[in-house]
């Protein structure tokens, strides 16, 4: 990194970096931290205001300047919240990328879950069905979420977990969660029960197919609306992309 005028924006992230600050751990006051930087405080709270929106620090009146545990989420959705504002039918690029990784890092992911997390998986699928039974019907959408991230919740791996939230926030920024075709999410749940059931069984080759398998679900949900005066692209669904 150079110390010139455009390199200068890094001097906190980069001093950030240099002290490993733990999560909670209280950085110096404004004044003092821009001292140490050589940065006026006006300087400081810009790069201030790029490291809370990356999720490094947490800048809050009483409490003063925290450092934050790293997570990719932040970085990754600050990215594509400007792409889906630019075209929403970048989500469908996406969604290929996040299918592609939830495939990848399945066989990983099912051997570490733990007791807790199948019996939670199993309560998710019961919850779900609830809803969809339910007088009046209601979208599980939260279910639908926590469900595929807790099957990835014991990865020690934050770029993998950030990306497969991102897609999370992508999924209700676009307006998918308030979709409520009924057909279409009894055919959801009724793969993420099969699902949920070969996980518990032990069956990961087979519950990968599965995963796999309902790729064709995403043909029955609705397309997403195109800014005026967008052309088409190829920002479509991939075949097979799926929920």
């Amino acid at each position: 990194m150079t110390s010139n005028g455009a390199g200068r924006d890094s001097d906190l992230l980069r001093y950030l970096a240099r002290q490993r600050f733990g999560p909670g751990e209280r950085l110096p006051a404004i004044h003092d931290l821009a001292g140490e930087l050589g940065l006026s405080t006006g300087k400081l709270r810009e790069q201030l205001e790029v490291a809370r929106q990356l999720g490094l620090v947490e800048v809050r009146p009483k409490t003063g300047i925290r450092a934050s545990a790293y997570t990719f989420l932040p970085g990754v959705w600050v990215s594509l919240r400007l792409a889906l504002a630019l075209d929403p039918a970048y989500f469908y690029q996406f969604e290929a990328l996040r299918n592609h990784v939830e495939e990848a890092f399945f066989d990983e992911a099912v051997r570490l879950l733990q007791p807790e997390d199948l019996r939670h998986l199993r309560s998710l699928v019961e919850r779900a069905w609830e809803r969809l039974r339910g007088d009046p019907i209601q979208i599980p959408h939260g279910e639908h979420r926590e469900l595929h991230l807790t099957i990835y919740s014991r990865l020690e791996n934050p770029f993998v977990r950030g990306l497969l939230e991102a897609y999370w926030e992508a999924y209700e920024s676009v307006g998918l969660s308030v979709y409520a075709d009924y057909g279409f999410m009894h055919d959801v749940w009724t793969y993420h029960e099969k699902l949920v059931d070969q996980i518990l069984a032990g069956a990961f080759e087979v519950a990968h197919r599965t995963l796999v398998e309902h790729t064709g679900l995403v043909q029955y949900r609705p397309r997403l609306a195109r800014p005026a005066g967008h052309a088409a692209s190829s920002s479509k669904p991939r075949r097979g992309a799926r929920e």
